[in-house]
Formats: C-alpha cells, structure tokens, sequence
C-alpha cells in the first residue's frame, strides 16, 4: 500500500514569507472573506495563496464551508510558528535600518481599550509626532486585553504596548505615562439607581451581581480584596458597560467612557468619592533585545506627550 508523500518545505523564499503573511492576516480576521479588505485582494486570491501554502507545507491549515472559518490542528501549529518567523523578520529588519540609523518598516502599537475618550491620554499626539519624525515607518494600532498585549510585546509581535499597571515583569520596561480614574456603576433598571448611593460602601454592594474582567488587573485585585462574587464576565469594557445597563449588574468603568451613558441617564457611578479608585497607564517594551531605533522613538514621543 503506497503512502502519500508530502511536500518538503527546504528553502524558505520571499514567496513563503508573503504566503505566510497572508495566512496570518486570514487567522487573525476570521476567514478569507474577512481578509479581504485587510490585505486589498480579492476572496479567490486569498483562498489561492492558502492554498498555495498548503500545498508548499504538505498541511491542510484550515477548513472552510457552510460551519464557517477554522484552523486544524496542524494549521494552530503553524500559525504560532508564523507569528514567531515574520515577528522575527520584522526585528532583523529593523537590525539592518539601525545599522544605516534610519527609520522604516513596520511598528506595532497595541493599545488597552477605550483610552482614546480620556482626556488625561495623548497617545495621538505623540503619533503626530512620530510620524513627523519617521514618515517611512508603517504604524500598526492594535487594540486588546492587558494580558495579550503582554505577551505580545514579551514575543516581539508588538514592539509597544500601552495598559494600566497591575503587576510587573523583570522582562519589560514600564514607562508611566497617564492616569485613569475607574468607579463603580448601575445601570437605570438596578434596585441601587434610584437609591442614595453617596453613603454606600463595600459591604452593602456583596448582596449584588458584580460583573468584572475575566483576566488580572486592578479591577479583578479590587474586587477580590472586597470580597465581591463576579456573577458575570467581561472581557473588555464594552462587554461589562453592556452587563451594567443590562440594569443586573454592578462593574466599574473609566469615569471618561462611562460619561455618555451617565449623561444618557442610563447608568450612574455608586459612592465615588469612597468606590472608585485611579489606575495608572505604562507604555510597556522588551528589555532585550534593544528596541528597534523606531520603537526607541515612539517611547520617547509618548512620554514627551504625556509631561515626561
């Protein structure tokens, strides 16, 4: 019985690395039709270049159909492994254009959500700035949870990352750059909307349904010392500013964000002068390796911006 026999990568070539690349773009979209936009090619293109892969690799990387868009096993693989390689190239090319010191290529920013509302961030002007400085570079924002942009600084996909403070690594530097104030909200349909509220305090609040994140940061450290029981789970602030009006759950929320709602008449802040709490924000990067003559730049524009 004869066995199929699967093709051998060997050398990896320019057309691999732009293969990869489109992989990477359809995973982290969602599929080949959600990459379209991304990568300015039409769906049958992509599907072809995923194909192509495939076919290069000798893997079937993902299955697509009527069930929608998802990586096999060997695809899940590959995709870290491609995250590593083009994360990689990025940072050799960034070696090359220090060497010559100028500044191009790509550079990846990721940002903690919902910091554009706070009037105390300045991150857009500090790209104002850096893109004065550095027009050839490529800029990148990337928006996420404060434990993937960690370890998407930590793994070098991301050369920046901006998120409030909430414990430290011997692996980054952390430079300070704004400050957040959180308090905590109901929603217009919560038993507490109506009440007098300045009065309250952490123990009247544990007979009610608390929504927090559902990874580490000060939110989850506050409510953990306070003995509040998270009866429901958000991932970023949109999710828990919706389980607050939903009118059954208590959560905190940057006073910023949660304005217009407020103004709405649809939430309100509980007891703030006793309930809330002021969160520090860090633009965080790799100890080692030296960042990127770029990477360098951005830091510095962002803490020129902020008063530093």
């Amino acid at each position: 019985m004869k066995t199929k026999s699967k093709a051998v990568l060997g050398q990896i070539s320019d057309m691999d690395l732009r293969l990869l690349r489109v992989f990477r773009a359809v995973v982290d979209c969602g599929g080949m039709a959600a990459a379209e936009l991304e990568l300015n090619i039409g769906t049958s293109t992509v599907s072809r270049h995923i194909k192509d892969l495939e076919t290069r690799l000798g893997l079937t990387l993902c299955r697509r159909g009527r069930a929608g868009f998802a990586l096999t096993a060997e695809g899940e693989q590959i995709y870290a492994q491609t995250t590593a390689l083009l994360a990689a190239t990025d940072a050799f090319r960034a070696g090359v254009d220090e060497i010559h010191q100028r500044m191009g290529g790509q550079l990846h920013l990721a940002v903690f959500d919902k910091t554009a509302t706070n009037p105390a961030s300045r991150i857009h002007k500090a790209l104002a700035d850096f893109t004065r400085q550095a027009p050839s570079v490529a800029l990148n924002l990337h928006v996420a949870t404060l434990n993937a942009i960690e370890r998407g600084v930590l793994d070098g996909s991301w050369q920046i990352g901006i998120i409030p403070g909430h414990r430290s690594s011997e692996l980054l530097r952390y430079d300070r750059l704004f400050d957040e104030k959180m308090y905590m909200y109901c929603g217009s349909g919560h038993p507490l909307y109506r009440a007098a509220v300045d009065t309250v305090d952490w123990s009247d609040l544990r007979g009610y349904r608390f929504a927090g994140l559902g990874y580490h940061s000060p939110n989850m450290e506050l409510a953990q010392r306070e003995r509040m029981t998270r009866a429901a789970t958000g991932f970023d602030q949109e999710s828990i500013a919706t389980l607050i009006l939903s009118g059954e759950f208590l959560g905190f929320l940057p006073d910023h964000y949660a304005a217009h709602f407020v103004h709405m008449g649809l939430m309100r802040p509980i007891n703030p002068g006793t309930l809330g709490y002021r969160c520090e924000f860090f633009a965080i990067t790799r100890k080692s390796p030296q960042p990127s003559r770029a990477t360098r730049a951005l830091l510095q524009a962002l803490v020129k911006a902020h008063g530093g």
